[in-house]
């Protein structure tokens, strides 16, 4: 099947199959949407054909009539009518077509075999799908807008690209966008996706020399590994603002702790970050992020400098106060910068970052050039009221220099119709206008998590595995071997069948000791008694190993040193294969939601970024007088995990929960390692 998706988007000519001239039906409304493109138009409705009037009764009659070639065909008809419609116009040449009905595999078995039969056509002719269940797409530039939204034909075109899932949403977005100022270049609603999917799009998009931005929402994945790359070759050449519905979906991963905290929407965020997409929580945020990103970018930086110029003090503190909530330093000024700043502004300001101007003056532009070019700003803020009486705020910016080489934000407040007017402006010269100190933060944000994600090394593979993993089921002292043998530090312990050799373990280590379960179908033994700690003496051991239980075995280890302990799990996820998370160790992880995730494999300098994601990472860095964790340890030990389950097959998931960090380094206290099930035997 072809992966250009041009027939699709940039037809040389269009046929509506089922169009109307009833105007409360779908095909009327597509033929009044598809009114205005320049190109070839072709109506079709086999029913109540009226050539004269340019309604003919096949697509082949159509194509005769009009004499040019119609790549789209756009299909206005029942669930139960698509799949011979395709094919008719498949037969007519057609190359690309877009299915706007419901009634497929949402509505059960019957729609599902609607669903069947459209899929097998399209993949006997070739024909690029987009649909069904979706209310279209546009491409302002070409005058295209196959959409049954009228207003869709009245957006703007620009350079910003909307790939989404729900048409809905496809279309709020763009309205949305277009309200902030910008214009769309390409807005797409997935629908039911059974062809042409986001990947398909994105990686269109990627070659696509109008689009500077691309806003892509997602609430399925149907292929992970193919959107990560998608998602990967686009963000490489311009940006990708993601917005990933899913926010309560629990994965159904019950072997464990890991398995629980590796929900889809975690999982698919995680995903899309490491592939090199900013990740919004809201639409609002999505706008103010696209609305920034698609005019200019910082240069990869691995902790950008904020730099805030406001002409009143409190919305100047609200923006300060969110980057100071999104971790986003806010140096203070250089004497340099300071001393030329005092030149410029009444004595009282505050002048150290933010810089508070108070009501802008004539020195206002050389005040933001002063601030903008500090050698620890990368990025200028700026808050201001429409004064015109006092100064021009575009003009301002301007003379600063303030631009794509010079990267700034302005907040433009006042009213709409002034409003209006300056950001017109700021964006014909290239600087981002938001309306508000909220959709200031949202863009600084963006543009910050977009500088530090291309500074992360990233494309590495992960280390070779130092052993292959053993096939069956594990215990824990079998488990921890594998783990000395990957590099990962693991305490002195003793296997032991009974009684006598547990004394004996004791006698050996000295105490005092940990005392458990030795049992590969316990995968939780804290929860079954199967633990107990700080055994010293022989009469403490006996009470242990009676709660434990006769005829089992123990291990017998070693007590580590105090730290600060740490989960981390590897295990293959459903749609994006083997995937890591690091937290928090005991529970604490899967009570707060504090994780990590990665793909797996990845490269030890990818692996050693992870503990930056944790709202707890404080606690690694020395937190009171503790251990303050090596980040190039951590890289290999994770890669190391990481790689060994990408290359065994037969291995779902490992565990080590708590890996302790001491002192002396990591040293893992707890290992699972679960099989993978066998396949299904057809009976």
């Amino acid at each position: 099947m072809s992966t250009n998706l041009s027939p699709l988007f940039a037809p040389e000519g269009v046929v509506v199959i089922g169009a109307s001239r009833q105007s409360g039906k779908l095909g009327a409304a597509m033929a009044r949407s598809l009114a205005s493109f320049p190109g070839a138009r072709a109506l079709v409705n086999a029913r109540r054909p009226e050539p004269g009037e340019g309604l003919y009764a096949s697509v082949a009659e159509a194509v005769a009539h009009t004499g040019a070639r119609l790549d789209l065909a756009v299909l206005c008809v029942p669930a139960a009518g698509c799949a011979d419609a395709l094919a008719e116009a498949a037969a007519a040449g057609c190359r690309a077509a877009l299915v706007c009905a419901g009634g497929f595999g949402e509505t059960g078995p019957e729609g599902g075999a609607h669903a069947d039969a459209l899929r097998r056509v399209a993949h006997r002719t070739g024909v690029r799908l987009l649909g069904p269940n979706t209310s279209g797409f546009f491409a302002p530039h070409l005058g295209l807008t196959a959409s049954f939204v009228p207003a869709a034909g009245q957006l703007p075109a620009g350079d910003v690209a909307v790939v989404a899932a729900s048409g809905g949403v496809n279309h709020a977005l763009a309205f949305d966008l277009v309200a902030a100022g910008n214009g769309i270049s390409l807005g797409v609603g997935i629908g039911a996706g059974l062809d042409v999917t986001s990947a398909d799009i994105l990686e269109h998009l990627a070659g696509d020399g109008r689009t500077t931005a691309v806003a892509l929402h997602l609430e399925t994945v149907p292929d992970g590994p193919r959107l990560v790359e998608a998602v990967r070759l686009v963000a490489a050449v311009k940006p990708v603002v993601a917005l990933v519905v899913g926010r309560t979906d629990v994965g159904d991963f019950a072997r464990s702790h890991t398995g629980a905290l590796a929900t889809s929407w975690r999982t698919t965020r995680a995903a899309l970050r490491q592939a090199g997409a900013v990740v919004v929580d809201d639409e609002r945020e999505m706008v103010d992020a696209l609305t920034a990103l698609s005019r200019i970018q910082l240069r990869p930086h691995p902790d950008p400098g904020l730099g805030l110029v406001t002409a009143q003090a409190g919305p100047g503190l609200l923006i300060a106060d969110r980057a100071g909530t999104d971790g986003i330093r806010m140096p203070e000024l250089a004497d340099t910068t300071q001393g030329t700043l005092r030149g410029l502004l009444p004595p009282l300001t505050y002048q150290r970052n933010p810089v508070d101007t108070g009501r802008p003056a004539e020195t206002f532009a050389r005040v933001l050039a002063a601030t903008a070019t500090d050698p620890q700003v990368d990025l200028l803020a700026v808050y201001a009221l429409t004064e015109p009486d006092s100064v021009d705020l575009a003009t301002a910016a301007q003379d600063a220099g303030l631009g794509a080489d010079s990267p700034a934000v302005v907040v433009v407040a006042g009213l709409p119709e002034d409003v209006a007017e300056q950001r017109a402006r700021l964006h014909k010269a290239g600087i981002p206008a938001l309306t508000g100190p909220a959709s200031a933060a949202n863009a600084v944000r963006a543009m910050v998590t977009h500088a530090r994600q291309r500074a992360v090394p990233t494309g590495g593979a992960g280390q070779e595995p130092a052993a292959s993993v053993p096939s069956g089921q594990l215990d824990e002292d079998a488990a921890k071997t594998f783990l000395t043998e990957l590099g990962i530090r693991t305490p002195e312990r003793v296997a032991c069948a009974t009684r006598a050799e547990a004394h004996y373990a004791l006698h050996l280590l000295g105490g005092p000791v940990a005392v458990k379960v030795l049992d590969a179908a316990i995968l939780h033994k804290t929860e079954t008694g199967g633990v107990h700690l700080g055994v010293r003496t022989p009469d403490e051991l006996d009470a242990a190993l009676d709660a434990i239980g006769p005829d089992l075995r123990y291990l017998v280890e070693a007590m580590a040193p105090p730290g600060v302990d740490l989960m981390l799990g590897v295990r293959r996820d459903p749609v994006f294969g083997p995937v890591v998370l690091a937290g928090l160790g005991g529970t604490a992880a899967e009570a707060l939601a504090d994780v990590a995730i990665r793909l797996a494999p990845l490269s030890a300098d990818e692996a050693a970024t992870m503990p930056d994601d944790l709202a707890a990472r404080a606690l690694l860095d020395g937190w009171r007088g503790g251990p303050e964790l090596d980040r190039a340890e951590f890289g290999r030990v994770v890669s190391a995990l990481a790689t060994a389950l990408a290359v065994s097959p037969d291995t779902a998931e490992f565990e080590i929960n708590p890996l302790r960090l001491t002192a002396d380094g990591l040293i893992a206290l707890d290992a699972v390692i679960v099989p993978a099930a066998p396949p299904a035997q057809d009976h």
